[in-house]
């Protein structure tokens, strides 16, 4: 892409992000008073690209109805965190990203030398259109549906992306496709927050087996719960250079359970996950699970749990009232 149109495209979002109606309101959630800001865009958006860049900006701790993920482009900047109830510093080619209703606040000093670039995401847009994209990785999936679960989450994540990731490209490819609005930008911003998604998944994936030790069926329980979709014996064995013989004696010696307890186990668990925190209809919940039709997915929910899926949100919706 050429550098004139990126630069040229930063800098038109960085000035048109000073004239954003950043407006507050107060709200009464939860027995209390919380400071809320509300969606910047225009109600027909439902995704945005910001850029903020080198001037004062200290904002107050406050919280959002949307998904925001904010990226140190240039330089570093500074980021309040509820959960830490302190300072955070992202750095260059870092990634904060945080949940709705989540304590926030951002903080950068005019001789900074800094660019943010954040994308704004509303919430509904993301249950319905992005939320099967993260499904693969079950800890990541469980950070973006917990607000629908616990409004006052506090949760955010952090990491670095190497410097061959492509997110920096599909950034800029974002900011210069929103700094010149066309009537299809929104479907191409989309398309592209599908893929930004996509690489944060996996960059939290790989950060999190980085983290730690675990063993070969460890590693395949883990390959199971992120391929629910399309897995087998034939694709695990495939995936970790063992024959399915092999793999199907290993889980059932080390883990206790048959290769189809484990799935039927992970997907019950991925059913309930997505049942109590989207909308999504069973019909969509069964195809992300790998079943050829609802009446499958009903029969198989019904099996492990002794009751039909309503029943069981019945049951969750009576112990909560």
């Amino acid at each position: 892409m050429s550098g004139n149109a990126l630069g040229e495209a930063l800098e038109r979002l960085a000035r048109r992000f000073e004239t954003l109606p950043w407006t507050f309101s107060t709200v009464r959630k939860g027995g209390r008073d919380e400071i809320v800001r509300q969606w910047p865009g225009s109600p027909e958006e439902d995704i945005m690209v910001c850029v903020l860049r080198n001037f004062s900006f200290h904002e107050q701790l406050h919280r959002q109805d949307y998904y925001f993920f904010n990226y140190a482009y240039q330089g570093s900047y500074q980021a309040f965190s509820d959960r830490s109830s302190n300072v955070v510093t992202i750095n260059e080619g870092e990634c904060y990203v945080g949940q709705p209703f989540s304590g926030y606040g951002i903080r950068q000093d005019a001789d900074s030398q800094s660019t943010v670039v954040g994308v704004l995401i509303k919430k509904e847009l993301f249950y319905r259109d992005f939320l099967p994209v993260v499904s693969s990785a079950p800890a990541i999936f469980r950070f973006f549906i917990d607000p629908q679960q616990n409004e006052f989450s506090t949760e955010y994540l952090r990491f670095a992306f190497p410097d061959d990731s492509p997110v920096r490209m599909l950034l800029e490819m974002m900011v210069i496709e929103y700094s010149d609005p066309k009537e299809e930008t929104q479907a191409m911003l989309k398309s592209l927050t599908a893929a930004l998604l996509l690489q944060i998944a996996r960059r939290y994936r790989e950060v999190a087996k980085s983290s730690i030790s675990q063993s070969v069926s460890e590693k395949m329980v883990a390959f199971i719960g992120e391929h629910l979709g399309n897995v087998s014996l034939d694709s695990i064995g495939k995936h970790f250079f063992y024959h399915p013989t092999y793999v199907s004696n290993l889980l059932k010696s080390e883990t206790g359970r048959t290769f189809s307890e484990i799935l039927l186990k992970l997907r019950m668990e991925r059913a309930v996950m997505l049942m109590k925190g989207t909308t999504l209809p069973n019909e969509e919940i069964a195809d992300m699970l790998g079943y050829s039709n609802t009446s499958n997915f009903y029969k198989a929910f019904r099996e492990y749990y002794r009751v039909s899926p309503r029943e069981y949100l019945r049951s969750i919706a009576l112990n909560q009232a």
